[in-house]
């Protein structure tokens, strides 16, 4: 039987709690999105002073994350480097700031942060993934 890495909502809790310690340290105003490894929303964080619009953007983010496998700063820099192409594709977040759970090498789910400076999104995205140091549940498939 295979099996494969998911995130449980107690997952799912502790991304969008590490994250939003970040985000707070930092005095950044972000959404922070979770989705599991098809890019559907598993949970969705808007911080105070955050913009609606962020809230689109960080679950598109994540959405890409996941379905795409990579970060979303991959696609981003593949439009900045010329491949324009890349804007026909059927992704909305390609946008830096999301980044993709990976969990004994396959993805599990996805982060997406919008709000600040891509880099900074980024930042968030990125210190939510420590909070599932050894918090992964596997699955039967």
């Amino acid at each position: 039987m295979t099996t494969k890495p998911i995130l449980d909502q107690t997952h799912v809790q502790a991304l969008l709690d590490k994250a939003q310690h970040e985000a707070e340290t930092n005095g950044f105003a972000v959404t922070i999105a979770v989705a599991d490894d098809g890019g559907h929303l598993l949970g969705l964080r808007r911080l105070d002073g955050a913009g609606p619009f962020s809230a689109e953007v960080a679950s598109a983010k994540a959405r890409t994350a996941a379905i795409g496998r990579k970060e979303t700063q991959v696609f981003e820099d593949m439009i900045n480097a010329g491949r324009s192409a890349m804007l026909s594709a059927p992704f909305q977040g390609l946008m830096t700031g999301g980044v993709p759970v990976i969990i004994d090498g396959q993805v599990a789910g996805s982060v997406g942060v919008s709000g600040v400076k891509p880099e900074q999104d980024r930042q968030v995205a990125l210190a939510a993934l420590e909070a599932l140091v050894s918090r992964a549940t596997t699955y039967p498939t």
